[in-house]
């Protein structure tokens, strides 16, 4: 039986948020000295148009900030790195959303490391020089990018500081006094800079009061407020590989709410929230990442998520990232929307139909968001909805029927696909044989397949509503654009007259057009 008709009001519910392209992840900062890296946020940043970066390391010693001579000890502070890499950021018209961390390994208290490149999680061994070290970066930014400009770059202090993998047994007495310490020394620079944390990873609520509580005791700085959301289980291992059960889309949402709800009635209600990173999981090896399942997966998250939190920040753009190790196949499960020398995946066009859709939100529902353009086009995303492991599998088919205002009379219809099929750069390298390192030519095949199927036609406008008909294939994020037509006169114009004679056989499509 077909779904019922939903009629889209003519009068917009508010404005589309732009949170959830505030910020995008990021491997390690010294990857964006790399090419493919570069070439990847060019990209994402014209499609897409994220405004910030986030990624770790920034002090770590692959950025060379903290430097000891091996002739006296004498520390200095180099930011040719730094440099090169804000730089380019700005270059393609993204700030950095800066975390401070890494523990630089002369500054460290212990030789506790993550990842494959050794990021230290001890604290600092003199908490004095550590602040000496932050405000000596960011006033050099200041110097170099002007007050104004840094202003608008989030400072965040450290990373998951509640997982033992991050900070050094999750000490949190440790991490208060580090956030405290790197808080006033960032405010010793300029008050109006943006200092904020935790980063707190799922299932560490536990920390929300004593951080709040500790703040307001002790007078600590703070502009905002940071959490991570995931929705995978536990990690079960294979070679070069990680399969994880999922949680349905609704766990990511109440995820990104958690923070205000555990801060309500204390000093930090009402800060902003940036949920700096969150996917579906937390493994860049996990398949999923890669298919069409999780861009329809993550579609009620992106398009609702936006009410709940001031940023939500996709962890990562692109496959340029390598804490497990560097990679070992083109496809490999990574976090990135696209995947290294810029294959799109999925997620990515579930992005980029996102940055196409109009700014006034019309409608929204379980497996559809409409919003209109000033001028007078109207933008459907939809999706299948899906759930977690334990949700029954998708249909092969599913119905979106929706009755949308429009000025008649007629709409021509755009509309763009991404299924199991159609732009799945994944289901074509499978279909290749699943080739580790693809030469260029079958680079060139996975991104022609890669591009969303495209279907257009014309529709009648009856009553000033248009009744648009979308049948979705299993797993689909579809876009569909609805433009008003003005049909012009051209005198003599008979398109049944195409090959010289009088073809009755186009009378309905001329009278169609």
């Amino acid at each position: 039986m077909s779904p019922h008709r939903i009629v889209v009001p003519g009068e917009p519910l508010g404005d589309l948020s732009d949170s959830w392209n505030h910020c995008v992840g990021s491997g390690r900062l010294d990857l964006a000295l790399r090419a493919d890296y570069r070439d990847s946020l060019a990209r994402v940043r014209r499609d897409v148009g994220f405004r910030h970066v986030r990624g770790h390391g920034l002090l770590s010693d692959g950025m060379g900030v903290h430097r000891t001579s091996a002739v006296d000890d004498r520390v200095r502070h180099s930011f040719t790195y730094v440099d090169q890499v804000f730089d380019g950021y700005l270059d393609l018209g993204v700030r950095p959303f800066v975390e401070l961390g890494f523990t630089p390994s002369a500054l460290a208290s212990g030789q506790d490391t993550v990842f494959w490149w050794r990021g230290n999680i001890t604290p600092p061994r003199d908490h004095g020089e550590w602040a000496a070290l932050v405000r000596a970066l960011v006033r050099h930014l200041v110097e170099r990018y002007g007050l104004d400009e840094v202003r608008t770059w989030p400072i965040e202090v450290w990373n998951e500081p509640n997982l033992r993998q991050f900070w050094k047994d999750a000490d949190q007495a440790a991490y208060f006094r580090l956030y405290a310490t790197t808080a006033r020394a960032v405010k010793d620079v300029d008050a109006d800079l943006q200092v904020g944390g935790p980063a707190l990873s799922p299932g560490a609520d536990e920390w929300w009061a004593p951080f709040a509580e500790f703040v307001g005791r002790e007078d600590v700085p703070i502009d905002f407020v940071s959490a991570h959301a995931y929705s995978s289980g536990p990690a079960q291992h294979v070679p070069f590989g990680t399969y994880q059960t999922l949680a349905p889309p609704q766990a990511l949402l109440d995820q990104f709410d958690a923070p205000r709800r555990h801060l309500e009635g204390t000093a930090l209600a009402g800060l902003p929230v940036h949920v700096t990173e969150f996917n579906s999981s937390y493994r860049p090896d996990n398949p999923v990442h890669d298919t069409a399942y999780h861009a329809a997966y993550l579609a009620p998250v992106v398009t609702r998520g936006t009410d709940l939190v001031d940023s939500l920040s996709y962890w990562t753009f692109c496959d340029v990232f390598e804490e497990e190790n560097v990679p070992t196949s083109v496809f490999h499960g990574g976090f990135g929307l696209l995947t290294h020398r810029q294959v799109p995946k999925p997620t990515y066009h579930l992005y980029t139909f996102l940055a196409r859709s109009g700014r006034r939100v019309l409608a929204r529902g379980d497996d559809h968001l409409v919003c209109a353009h000033d001028d007078g086009r109207v933008t459907v995303l939809a999706w299948q909805p899906v759930g977690g492991t334990d949700a029954p599998h998708a249909e092969e088919r599913h119905e979106v029927r929706l009755s949308v205002p429009l000025p008649g009379p007629r709409a021509f219809l755009r509309r763009e696909r991404v299924n199991e099929h159609d732009g799945n750069a994944f289901a074509a390298w499978r279909e290749l044989g699943r080739p580790f390192s693809p030469d260029e030519r079958t680079f060139d095949v996975l991104r022609d397949c890669a591009r969303p199927a495209v279907e257009h036609r014309s529709l009648p406008v009856r009553g000033g509503r248009v009744a648009l008909d979308l049948s979705l294939a299993r797993h689909e994020v579809t876009f569909a654009e609805l433009v008003p037509v003005r049909v012009q006169e051209h005198t003599g114009l008979d398109d049944r007259r195409l090959l010289g004679g009088n073809d009755d056989r186009l009378v309905a499509e001329h009278e169609r057009s």
